[in-house]
């Protein structure tokens, strides 16, 4: 059984920065495809960062230049650097990690992932 566990969330300021964190129970996630998601209500739930096993990342546009995601040396946590927030990035973030690889064009489909955290809040104020 994969366990994830998210922390991090809060409540900031438009412009502030927050870093979310994403571990998974008892064994570390080498190997594994990682990615945040977001949701808001009357929103489906989108990709946002997506970390793959050869340390490729990928962004949804609407946070590149802006977040960064990023895993430890020892591949026990993978960080979700969020800068220069936005009220429009206001949600609960989800983790979310595949065993192996998933294919580019899919990286940001929730349905390609089998283990879901139990998300974490994030609110931005303007």
């Amino acid at each position: 059984q994969v366990q994830l566990v998210e922390s991090g969330g809060g409540s900031v300021q438009a412009g502030g920065s927050l870093r979310l964190s994403c571990a998974r129970s008892r064994y570390n996630l080498s190997g594994y495809t990682v990615g945040w998601f977001r949701q808001t209500p009357g929103k489906e739930r989108e990709g946002v960062a997506v970390f793959v096993p050869d340390s490729h990342t990928i962004y949804t546009d609407a946070v590149k230049g802006r977040f960064t995601i990023s895993q430890d040396s020892n591949k026990l946590t993978v960080f979700l650097q969020m800068n220069s927030l936005k009220p429009e990035d206001t949600g609960v973030y989800f983790c979310a990690a595949h065993w192996g690889w998933i294919a580019e064009d899919k990286l940001l489909d929730r349905s390609q992932y089998d283990h879901w955290g139990s998300g974490t809040q994030v609110t931005v104020s303007s």
